[in-house]
């Protein structure tokens, strides 16, 4: 069996999901973003400025910024409730529409999740790690499509980036969640061009591309590129851009890996007995980049 991501028609889209502008607290205006971003290379991009009273609930509207070869994706970073540790929830909503209003009343991060999903969005739990998450947080998230998985601000200003502890609990608890690499860039350290997803989609427009990340038909991203993936109940194969470790992992301890010097193909062979539920895959380059595939379920193969 083929993922979507590698058996569909398309091509791969490269872009970042969390960003800041000077519409909430980043240091640069949304139209310099959108050009920092498109001149690196990026195909797509989210401004998700906070969605705060402080900065008056901005949904940042990019769509004069989209062009031939670059197009936004609308969205904020939302926050309501508190976590276990007395601190507000931060979720990702990605997609969400211009009009999309704050509520009312204090609403709970699980209530907000659903309001954003309903209202079009995927929505993601951010930077877990450096929220200092617990699982029975993120189990009150039933609307939540994703984790970040990597957020690459947190990685540089705090080193609390990773979220794949988090995730791993989630999976293995039976939640069926994608999981996305992100920059979360406010351009006041090298907090940009880290993490991102790649996309495979038709065309490079945002309804599109909002859809595929829906049907979890992309990667993650810090460097390395992920070209195919076959896997079944028997073996994984795997083609990529050159790296040296192929990890597999999934329930609890299992995991499974194969080390070399620049491969650009792998099998890994499962042994009898060895059922996680699920798995997901990670190959590392030289340079220790990254890139992540989502999970992918048993039951589906």
């Amino acid at each position: 069996m083929r993922p979507n991501a590698f058996s569909n028609d398309g091509n791969f889209y490269k872009g970042n999901l969390h960003t800041h502008s000077t519409n909430s607290d980043g240091k640069l205006s949304p139209e310099l973003v959108c050009k920092k971003y498109k001149e690196k290379g990026y195909d797509f991009l989210c401004i998700s400025d906070h969605f705060v009273r402080k900065f008056d609930y901005p949904i940042t509207d990019t769509s004069k910024f989209r062009c031939n070869d670059f197009t936004t994706l609308l969205g904020a970073e939302v926050h309501s409730g508190f976590m276990e540790n007395g601190q507000s929830w931060h979720l990702l909503a990605v997609g969400l529409p211009k009009d999309f209003k704050p509520s009312n009343t204090q609403e709970s991060a699980s209530d907000l999740a659903k309001r954003c999903s309903e209202s079009g969005a995927i929505v993601s739990i951010a930077h877990p790690q450096w929220s200092g998450l617990t699982l029975s947080d993120a189990e009150q998230i039933s609307y939540a499509h994703s984790v970040e998985i990597y957020n690459h601000g947190c990685a540089v200003d705090s080193d609390r980036g990773d979220g794949a502890h988090l995730l791993d609990l989630m999976l293995s608890k039976g939640s069926k969640l994608s999981l996305i690499a992100t920059d979360d860039a406010h351009f006041r350290s090298n907090d940009y061009f880290g993490g991102w997803v790649e996309v495979k989609s038709k065309n490079n427009n945002p309804e599109e591309l909002l859809q595929s990340l829906k049907d979890g038909n992309f990667y993650s991203s810090q460097g390395p590129k992920i070209y195919d993936i076959d896997i079944n109940k028997e073996r994984l194969k795997i083609k990529s851009s050159p790296v040296n470790s192929v990890i597999l992992v999934g329930y609890g301890s299992a995991s499974l890996a194969n080390h070399g010097l620049l491969m650009t193909e792998a099998e890994i062979k499962f042994p009898k007995g060895a059922e996680s539920p699920w798995v997901r895959i990670i190959i590392i380059d030289g340079k220790g980049k990254k890139a992540w595939s989502n999970p992918i379920w048993r039951d589906e193969l």
